[in-house]
């Protein structure tokens, strides 16, 4: 069986399970005088045992406990509800039901540790006012303190394991970025020692020539654009929130001599929606650097909008003729398609182009900040 975030908790209950039934047995022996049928309080206390072992070894040694969860539930009712068959009320009016109500917290733990915080709550209620129903007295919520002591311990217990949970998901997200991090750097300098500086050489070469080999340079530079960018480190959320603050990855990014305007303060977005963003921007600086012309300046601006990021890359270069992209694609050239347009496309975002020849290329790349809310109906 592979642990779980909530193993350590499901251990230590048990262990509490044990101790507590030290405890019905040490109160059945002081307290079997007063039962009108002393032997079958004896043979209650038996078949508690027995469940309380089933319990014990069936918690630690599984990980499907949804069932043994029902039954802990179900028998802890059952044994306060069979108090009735071996005394009368005048003695439950005095006195706690007869499996005790420590040991009926193990029921309220597993159902806390089992769901969480609510089921706990909700656990730990219903088993005070079963405890109430036994004694026949309200007062015995107060007195006694079992409706609150209970539905506490639901609750605190239920709040652990919840965190628990959070913590090993955290954990788990956090191992799987550093392993796709390193394997991504390991790919990058295989493919920089090798594909890329053939592509590179490629676009340099070509870069002056007209005619069938200048269309050749640009789509190896087109090739090289689209490395580069898969290539590119993945963006690291912040471990305190999950969240990825976008202003400083894309200074990450950013090139020299391109100014960057930004928020003053950190702007915080889910990972996915931060990566998408600074994937599609840094392939649009990488499209300026190639296409824009000699001496043209690049500016990026990043704008917070509420529900809305939205990272415009814009250059005065000599702009993009009017049937270009078309026609790149036509032939099989999908380098802004994929790396602009596609990324924007996957989260829920848009990617607009205004450009014409000699007026410059502006990205205006926008993305909801919570994808998810974006596409609820």
């Amino acid at each position: 069986m592979a642990d779980d975030a909530t193993t350590p908790l499901w251990r230590a209950a048990q262990a509490f399970r044990a101790a507590t039934l030290l405890y019905v047995v040490a109160v059945q022996a002081t307290s079997v005088d007063q039962y009108s049928r002393p032997a079958l309080s004896w043979v209650l206390v038996a078949l508690l045992i027995v469940w309380s072992g089933v319990a014990v070894v069936g918690f630690t040694l599984t990980s499907r406990r949804q069932q043994l969860v029902v039954a802990d539930q179900l028998l802890a009712i059952g044994f306060m509800l069979s108090s009735w068959l071996v005394a009368g009320p005048d003695v439950w009016r005095t006195h706690q039901s007869l499996p005790t109500t420590l040991w009926v917290s193990n029921a309220v733990l597993s159902m806390a540790i089992w769901r969480g915080p609510w089921w706990g709550l909700g656990s730990g209620v219903l088993m005070g006012l079963v405890s109430t129903l036994v004694t026949r007295e309200i007062s015995n919520l107060w007195v006694d303190a079992a409706l609150p002591v209970l539905a506490a311990v639901g609750t605190a217990l239920g709040l652990a394991a919840a965190s628990a949970r959070r913590s090993r998901a955290e954990l788990e997200r956090a191992v799987r970025i550093q392993a796709a991090a390193a394997e991504r750097e390991r790919l990058a300098r295989e493919v920089h020692d090798s594909v890329l500086q053939v592509l590179a050489l490629m676009r340099r070469r070509g870069a002056g020539a007209t005619g069938e080999l200048r269309e050749l340079a640009d789509l190896a530079g087109e090739q090289e654009q689209a490395l580069r960018t898969l290539l590119a480190d993945r963006p690291a959320a912040t471990p305190d929130t999950g969240l990825l603050d976008l202003r400083r990855e894309l200074q990450r990014v950013v090139p020299a001599g391109v100014e960057v305007s930004a928020p003053a303060e950190s702007v915080r977005v889910p990972h996915d929606t931060g990566e998408a963003l600074v994937g599609a921007a840094h392939a649009a600086l990488t499209n300026a650097a190639q296409h824009a012309g000699d001496g043209a300046r690049v500016f990026v601006l990043l704008e917070d909008l509420g529900d809305d990021v939205m990272v415009t890359v814009r250059d005065d270069g000599r702009g993009i003729p009017t049937d270009r992209l078309q026609d790149a694609e036509r032939e099989g050239r999908m380098g802004v398609r994929r790396s602009i347009r596609g990324r924007l496309a996957d989260i829920g975002g848009e990617a607009r182009l205004e450009t014409a020849p000699g007026e410059g290329t502006e990205w205006e790349l926008r993305a909801p900040r919570d994808p998810e809310a974006r596409s609820a109906p």
